[in-house]
């Protein structure tokens, strides 16, 4: 009686087994997504701040006049925020950002982690100079039509 062996079909890590490659394209070829990004506040915190050429790049010419940020873990409250553009692709925070770092405790040496959630929404993190994350509730959530000139903070918990 012949034997007959049976060899394993060589596969490496995320082949088929039939010598075709399933790697993914080159970065070269992939869309440019940059849905987060931080700044490091290194001056002033209350003044307007820049926010990476590359995120502005992003946005492809869409300028927004005003961006709405929300704190994450801070209830539903939005924060209405004007926008500048300098002409050379820089995008500013503006009007309402001070609000919005008095209310959230951004300060000097601070890490301000943003992400993208599309309708010109940004989702807010803020790191204190030690990294740790800075962890806010709100206690109005049932109040948003809270005027942004109203400066109520969230308040901190432990």
């Amino acid at each position: 009686m012949a034997s007959t062996s049976r060899t394993p079909t060589r596969r490496g890590r995320g082949g088929r087994g039939d010598g075709s490659s399933s790697l993914p394209p080159p970065p070269s070829t992939l869309p440019l997504i940059i849905e987060e990004f931080f700044i490091v506040v290194y001056e002033d915190p209350l003044v307007k701040k820049a926010l990476p050429k590359k995120f502005a790049d992003y946005l492809d010419g869409q300028e927004p006049a005003k961006v709405y940020l929300r704190a994450a873990d801070c209830g539903p409250r939005l924060w209405t925020v004007e926008v500048l553009f300098d002409g050379q692709g820089r995008m500013y925070l503006d009007k309402g950002w001070e609000n919005f770092a008095i209310a959230h405790g951004v300060d000097f040496g601070c890490f301000v982690h943003f992400k993208y959630e599309g309708d010109d929404v940004l989702t807010v993190k803020v790191f204190d100079g030690t990294m740790c994350r800075k962890y806010y509730y709100s206690d109005d959530e049932d109040n948003d039509d809270e005027s942004d000139d109203d400066v109520k903070p969230c308040i901190h918990h432990l």
